[in-house]
């Protein structure tokens, strides 16, 4: 593992509360944690932007009472179906549900993907998580 650098980050008051909201919604548990993450997905998509190709997932957690979400969320693996390679869904309280999307296909496809279904209310967490193919 590689060692740790500290390193200060100035930014307006505002920007850092989004970001605090950001950090909250999201679940990462300190803002070094959320900086890195943000940082590693800035790099990977500029590696990206010569192969493109990615495998992973796409981690959701939704409170299924909202009205219409379990059948948004369907419609819109449906429209992203050639990129799903299956879905698994647990049950995590009397509300909320969480379910894990394996995926193949070009990473800006799959972030499109991700953020539409993190932009549907109700959902609380959808975390992208892929790997450069080395395989054609």
């Amino acid at each position: 593992m590689s060692r740790l650098n500290r390193f200060g980050v100035s930014m307006e008051s505002n920007l850092l509360e989004s970001f605090d909201h950001f950090i909250a919604k999201h679940g990462f548990h300190n803002r070094s944690e959320a900086i890195r993450d943000l940082i590693r997905e800035k790099l990977s998509l500029e590696k990206d932007e010569k192969t493109g190709r990615v495998m992973g997932t796409i981690t959701i957690i939704y409170n299924h009472h909202i009205r219409n979400l379990s059948e948004e969320l369907t419609d819109i693996q449906h429209h992203y179906q050639e990129y799903i390679l299956f879905s698994n869904h647990v049950h995590i309280t009397h509300e909320d549900c969480l379910e894990v999307i394996v995926v193949r296909g070009e990473e800006r496809t799959l972030r499109d993907l991700a953020n539409r279904i993190g932009g549907q209310r109700g959902v609380s967490m959808a975390l992208p998580s892929f790997f450069t193919l080395a395989l054609s």
